[in-house]
């Protein structure tokens, strides 16, 4: 009698473990650049990538059910990785524009905004548009959308194109150049910090490629791409996308 209670017992505990859930949680390798403060920058005291995108898809990890691993590079080589499955998610300051759609899919918008301009604080004209500085020699960082954009108007003497944007902050800075473009809540933030004292964000401009940044992922994960965007409505819901946008200095409903 109490061998049969033990193989009944035995036997209920392999059912339970049969049907327990697995608690291993898959990890992604998830693209993120160690420039781009605020959404993605290398911290230097825990030399970690931190910033509003790595809190992001850390939480997004955690509701949809996988872990992050954070792989850091260069903006220019995120989408090679991603294709190439040397990464399985990009989360970084990328817009989501056609042409990168037509090689990999993003999710639902997580913010929006333009580019902003920087000149030496010497020069104070108010810059309104791309047309007053035509002629001009301007720089933008690889990789983004706002190279191909400022070529395609013919308006510059030169587009000078820089592998981050602290490069292209130092030649303004040094008077090296004329002005820069890129994204407009990285600016503000470096900026902000002090580091570059002879530089100034023209507040009278308006920009010309305005974007949504979203999370990449290959176009054949498409079950992946359906639990971050769950995952993003429900985040969005309970606020603390803004708590996240808020803890790094933008507004949830900038644009």
């Amino acid at each position: 009698m109490a061998l049969k209670r033990f193989f009944q017992a035995a036997l209920a505990a392999v059912v339970i473990a049969a049907a327990a859930p697995a608690t291993a949680q898959q990890l992604m390798k998830v693209g993120s650049t160690p420039t781009g403060i605020p959404f993605t920058f290398l911290d230097t005291k825990t030399n970690t990538i931190q910033g509003i995108m790595v809190d992001l898809i850390t939480e997004i990890g955690k509701d949809a059910g996988f872990q992050v691993q954070i792989e850091p590079m260069q903006f220019s080589a995120l989408v090679p990785s991603l294709t190439s499955s040397k990464i399985d998610i990009i989360s970084a300051a990328m817009f989501a524009t056609a042409a990168r759609k037509e090689v990999i899919d993003f999710s639902d918008a997580v913010y929006t905004y333009g580019e902003g301009l920087v000149v030496p604080k010497t020069d104070a004209k108010k810059y309104a548009s791309q047309e007053d500085l035509k002629g001009e020699t301007v720089g933008a960082q690889v990789g983004t959308a706002f190279v191909d954009a400022l070529k395609k108007t013919g308006l510059f003497g030169e587009v000078k194109v820089y592998d981050t944007i602290p490069d292209i902050l130092r030649d303004v800075n040094a008077g090296r150049l004329k002005a820069g473009f890129a994204d407009y809540p990285i600016l503000a933030y470096n900026l902000k910090q002090g580091n570059f004292a002879e530089v100034r964000l023209v507040d009278s401009y308006k920009p010309v490629t305005v974007g949504t940044v979203a999370i990449g992922v290959r176009k054949s994960d498409t079950e992946l791409l359906a639990k971050i965007n769950a995952s993003l409505a429900k985040l969005k819901a309970s606020g603390a996308i803004a708590k996240i946008l808020e803890k790094w200095g933008q507004k949830a409903d900038a644009s």
